[in-house]
């Protein structure tokens, strides 16, 4: 399948719960291949993990990179990083899933039984962005030391952040 296939297979499916997509080309001369697709989604919360199950129907081994996100002042937005087509460096595909979650209610369900190594990043957006994943398996501390504070959330802008914990040098108060 090529990008547009596959996007077409996703808009096809989920009609409006893909609330915004878009396909980027660019050239990349180095590689042995001159064009690189980019499949970019935003997908309605409630609608994610059906995403993530439709893209492992249509592809059995999807690359799972890494989850990241960051906090845009009114929600924390998640992106879920993968690639199809890997087999043949000619052909990958990379797709990368937006995914919306309110602060006020900043929870978002597990893909680990669909896609087990998502685990080490899905603990990882709890810890610095403080978004709780449902159903996790392991929602141990990976990555902030046991004495950080909980409720502070070193890759938020708000009140949760560290703003409150790191001494300012450079301001002259």
């Amino acid at each position: 399948m090529n990008a547009p296939d596959i996007l077409h297979s996703f808009r096809e499916r989920f009609g409006n719960k893909i609330k915004k997509s878009r396909i980027e080309k660019s050239v990349h001369k180095i590689r042995s291949r001159n064009e690189i697709h980019r499949i970019w989604m935003l997908v309605d919360i409630d609608a994610f993990r059906d995403v993530v199950r439709h893209l492992c129907e249509k592809f059995p081994y999807p690359h799972f990179a890494v989850a990241s996100g960051y906090d845009d002042g009114k929600n924390i937005v998640l992106i879920y990083h993968f690639s199809v087509n890997y087999e043949s460096e000619a052909d990958e595909i990379y797709i990368s899933l937006h995914v919306v979650v309110p602060k006020s209610n900043p929870v978002l369900p597990t893909i680990t039984d669909l896609i087990p190594g998502a685990l080490v990043s899905e603990r990882e957006l709890q810890e610095m962005l403080g978004v709780r994943i449902d159903g996790i398996p392991d929602s141990r501390r990976l990555f902030l030391d046991k004495d950080f504070p909980k409720g502070v959330y070193p890759w938020r802008r708000d009140r949760t952040g560290p703003d409150h914990l790191v001494r300012n040098l450079h301001r002259s108060d």
